[in-house]
């Protein structure tokens, strides 16, 4: 039987329907060895089990194309190309300026697919040659080694490690010198008892005798330049400190004095400042209250209204007061008044102004600059160490002034050139930037605000919007807020002055207040003429909480304490003081602080005391301390402290905004 012949009955035998597995497994294998069987018959090696001897077959895939030799010799060009293949092509960016998404028009090409650093340097280099030239003297060392030499290098080469566990304490031990005790006596000074009285007569001779030596000082001064007329501003200078010498020696005491007497008639105030704690807190539950302290006036500023209070950041205990008036009836001169807590009968500076003050702000670092916003719309900038009451810069002759009242300074981080610089907003609808450069304010627009859609195209320029507010971010100072008249609250940016990042709806009337969380960066709080206080999520278009004062809402300040305190006054005269963290529906206390028909205007809380300040149209400025209840902390666990610091404030917050949302 032929081996096709055998081949093709196996075939059938196996394709056969009723031959299984077993069957089919046993017919292959009687198949091979029939086959081995042959072919050793006929002489064949057919080397099994050695791969080497075995002949190569190639193994066609069965797609494969068969190509004739005109093809298979035919040449395909390829190019290759600089381009990445597997760069995205359709990658777009926001555009700020545009307000949509833009595509990125040159995309990166270039892919790295192996990077080594190392310090391989090319062997024809200049620094090669002389690396190569540097190994080869160290090698020939000069020419045949001595024998010495190659026993060291050996030596050197089968150094030994010290045994690490091995090894020996040395210590060596002193006699202490013994101490010794020197004295010595002297004899006591000599003393004595004095005793005199002092009548008025004595008193006015002592001051005759010192006006005297003063006059002999000044002749002997003038004495000096009678024929010189070149140094006549010297002599001027001396006559000048002459005359003031009696009243500049007196001041500091003086100020000490009065300082000293308050403190004696206010005695039971600043007890309570210091140590008083309202017991009662205990049985009102959650509720709280404010304890009045000093109340802060000046005589000739009765007729003029508290427009804006800043405490010092580097003194705690002193702070500015800015007075003017908020009605168009009503203007004429304006004052700057700085009081301290330690004198709160008399003010420590004050300083007239030409127009009513709308505004203020101290600096943060350079605590003794002061930058006022005056009705008028000129900015000013006022220093503590200056004896006059003149500001040191004024914007009244600059092209750039603000064409009505300027109703919010803030300073700003210096510029590249170490330049102080602060920002105004005006009712004009302009944010301008004030630089301090040496005797002048050079100023720079950085945006304008948006008009509302429901006044005429032909009074757009006519009708501006007006600014009330301006705040800028705790952690992002080139992001800031602007309240308006119309209720609107406008995000922006310092890099971004062609159009606002973002618009809320806030308010009906007037927004008279908006100020960024201290400690969370995504909250903000705001309050107007329509009665509301509300809190926002700078993610979201509406307000995450709203309160109804049942009144007009002057001003409102977070407390430094905490990310959930914050405190309102009202036209009503009242102090509202929350705190979500315990309360989301209602203030732990609404208190009337003032005699009626008196409208509360500010508010600030004081960066370390437990105490806040708030001014009323009449002038006055009143402290008050918060009860413990106002000012409430968790409590500590036996055994175990509390976290402390602006995380657990940003927690706390975070806390409030998720169960809201």
């Amino acid at each position: 039987m032929g081996n096709e012949e055998m081949n093709q009955k196996t075939k059938h035998m196996l394709q056969a329907p009723n031959v299984n597995s077993h069957q089919k497994a046993a017919v292959a294998k009687g198949v091979k060895a029939i086959g081995k069987k042959k072919d050793e018959e006929e002489g064949l090696d057919t080397a099994e089990g050695e791969e080497w001897m075995q002949g190569k077959t190639l193994v066609k895939p069965p797609d494969q194309l068969d190509l004739t030799e005109a093809e298979l010799n035919e040449e395909i060009t390829r190019v290759l190309k600089a381009s990445n293949p597997n760069a995205p092509q359709n990658v777009v960016r926001y555009s700020f300026k545009e307000g949509c998404y833009k595509p990125i028009v040159f995309v990166d090409q270039m892919a790295i697919h192996f990077e080594l650093e190392g310090n391989l340097v090319h062997k024809e280099s200049d620094e090669g040659r002389r690396l190569m030239a540097k190994q080869a003297e160290v090698d020939d060392g000069g020419g045949v080694e001595r024998p010495d030499n190659v026993a060291i290098k050996a030596a050197k080469r089968e150094q030994k490690l010290t045994n690490q566990f091995n090894f020996n304490e040395r210590a060596s031990q002193t006699l202490n010198n013994t101490p010794r005790d020197i004295s010595c006596q002297t004899e006591p000074p000599p003393r004595a008892n004095f005793s005199a009285t002092a009548n008025q007569w004595e008193i006015y001779d002592f001051y005759v005798e010192e006006l005297q030596r003063r006059e002999k000082s000044k002749e002997k001064h003038e004495g000096q330049f009678l024929n010189k007329e070149e140094d006549k501003s010297k002599k001027k200078m001396i006559q000048a400190e002459t005359q003031n010498d009696d009243i500049s020696q007196l001041a500091k005491v003086v100020k000490i004095i009065e300082r000293m007497v308050n403190q004696n008639i206010f005695d039971d105030v600043a007890q309570d400042f210091m140590y008083f704690e309202d017991a009662s807190d205990e049985f009102r539950g959650e509720k709280g209250t404010l304890l009045p302290l000093w109340t802060f006036q000046y005589d000739k500023a009765k007729s003029l209204s508290v427009t804006a209070l800043c405490w010092n950041h580097k003194y705690n205990d002193l702070f500015a007061v800015g007075l003017g008036s908020h009605e168009f009836t009503q203007q004429g001169g304006g004052m700057l008044l700085f009081y301290t807590l330690k004198n709160p009968s008399y003010p420590e500076f004050i300083f007239n102004t030409a127009s009513g003050v709308m505004c203020l702000d101290i600096h943060e670092h350079l605590s003794y600059l002061v930058a006022v916003g005056l009705y008028d719309g000129c900015v000013a900038v006022y220093n503590l160490k200056k004896k006059t009451d003149q500001p040191i810069y004024n914007s009244r002759a600059s092209s750039g002034k603000h064409t009505s009242a300027v109703m919010q300074v803030k300073w700003q981080k210096d510029d590249l050139d170490s330049n102080h610089n602060f920002i105004s907003v005006s009712a004009d609808g302009r944010l301008v930037s004030w630089t301090l450069v040496k005797h002048e304010l050079v100023f720079t627009e950085i945006i304008k605000l948006p008009v509302i859609d429901t006044i005429p195209d032909d009074l757009k320029d006519v009708i501006p919007t007006v600014g009330t507010s301006l705040d800028f971010h705790k952690q992002k100072d080139y992001s800031f807020l602007v309240g308006t008249e119309h209720g609107k609250i406008h995000k922006g940016s310092k890099y971004y002055s062609s159009k606002f990042l973002e618009k809320y709806d806030a308010h009906f009337m007037n927004v008279t207040r908006v100020k960024w969380n201290p400690f969370h960066p995504d909250v903000f709080i705001s309050c107007g003429w329509d009665w509301m206080v509300k809190i926002w999520d700078q993610t979201m278009k509406s307000p995450v909480f709203t309160f109804e004062l049942k009144t007009s809402v002057t001003d409102v300040a977070w407390a430094p304490y905490s990310s959930t305190v914050f405190a309102a006054v009202t036209t009503d005269g009242k102090v509202h003081v929350f705190d979500l963290n315990i309360n989301k529906y209602e203030a732990l206390c609404q208190q009337k602080v003032v005699s009626k028909k008196t409208k509360l205007f500010n508010i600030e809380f004081n960066p370390v005391h437990p105490i806040i300040i708030v001014g009323d149209d009449r002038g006055h400025v009143t402290s008050l301390k918060l009860s413990p209840n106002l000012r409430k902390k968790p409590k500590e666990k036996k055994g175990q402290d509390l976290p402390k610091g602006p995380e657990v404030e940003i927690a706390k917050m975070e806390q409030l905004l998720s169960s809201m949302r």
